[in-house]
């Protein structure tokens, strides 16, 4: 063969080798898994923050009918004598009293710690003759529980108690029966408890958690905060959701958080990684450098894995040339 014919072969060798490479490149580039696991990193990034930005996690109003307690530098003038007495105070990791006695729907004889059973506990101070907002406050518990995959009863427990210490039994069973109808799950009758208490072991409970309310006797009703609290299986207090409507995704993580992850799923563990709880606002917000974090990690996975896939290709691909090449030199 003249020199020529072996510099031209070899030249068009190169090109192939060169073709090869670059459409190895192309298929890895364009490939349909690796381009949803970007859109997937992006949108796990971006929703987050824009959720939170979406929803800032302001405050609740300032009134103690809705509001996280009283601060004697913000509480608004001109209202009520009663109103100015109620509210929520936060006390975060104080103990609930569960050798409190109190009677369940039944009329049967109970203590707390009877509810406390290794799992987590939502507790609500409602009194159940209230013309409107204990059926508010019971209205949003239940649309969060039933938005929520966590099954009350079997992952959680709900505990609801009357501070109307004139209020009866048969008045608790009603309230629950409407409720459990409501919520139309298994588990829910043996999940959510309601009961009703002495004017002793009620202020016991309401004074341990932060609950201030007092009878008005212009209008009749008692004047009271509204807000749920979530409590550890050991009966601390681990989170407060202030309001009427409780955001499902806020509740699921602060039961994840007060079961210490023994209940949710890793995706759930996830979660708590980006979000972190503020008492100020009784939400979770999400923490933009946890994100960022866990984003770069993320991203350094990816492209060490589009590497070896690509040299993984890359080398496959040159594999089949030489032995393309060897077949026409063979011929």
């Amino acid at each position: 063969m003249r020199r020529g014919d072996k510099e031209t072969r070899r030249r068009g060798e190169h090109d192939c080798d060169l073709r090869t490479l670059r459409d190895a490149f192309l298929r890895v580039a364009v490939s349909p898994r690796l381009g949803v696991l970007l859109l997937l990193l992006a949108a796990y990034c971006l929703v987050p923050t824009a959720f939170c930005l979406a929803q800032p996690g302001m405050p609740q109003p300032n009134s103690p009918l809705y509001g996280g307690g009283s601060n004697p530098g913000q509480v608004a003038t001109g209202l009520p004598s009663a109103l100015k007495k109620v509210g929520i105070d936060q006390r975060l990791n104080e103990q609930v009293p569960l050798d409190a006695v109190f009677k369940d729907e039944q009329g049967r004889e109970v203590r707390l710690i009877e509810f406390f059973k290794g799992k987590p506990v939502v507790l609500s101070l409602v009194y159940y003759s209230c013309p409107m907002l204990c059926n508010q406050v019971l209205n949003g518990m239940l649309a969060a529980f039933r938005q929520t995959s966590l099954n009350l009863g079997e992952q959680f427990e709900v505990v609801t108690i009357s501070f109307d210490s004139k209020e009866t039994p048969e008045l608790a069973a009603k309230k629950k029966e409407t409720y459990i109808k409501g919520y139309n799950r298994p588990g829910g009758e043996s999940g959510w408890h309601f009961l009703t208490g002495d004017e002793t072991n009620i202020k016991r409970v309401t004074e341990a958690v932060g609950f201030h309310f007092t009878w008005d006797e212009q209008t009749k009703q008692f004047a009271h905060a509204s807000g749920i609290m979530v409590a550890t299986p050991e009966g601390r207090l681990a989170r407060y959701f202030y309001g009427i409507d409780y955001i499902p995704r806020d509740l699921r993580l602060g039961l994840v958080e007060a079961s210490q992850n023994k209940i949710g799923t890793p995706v759930d563990a996830l979660m708590l990684y980006c979000y972190h709880y503020d008492p100020a606002t009784g939400k979770y917000g999400v923490v933009i450098m946890n994100v960022i974090r866990l984003a770069g990690i993320v991203t350094v996975f990816l492209i060490v894995g589009m590497l070896l896939v690509l040299k993984k290709r890359v080398a496959k691909s040159m594999k089949q040339a030489a032995d393309t090449n060897l077949g026409v030199k063979s011929a």
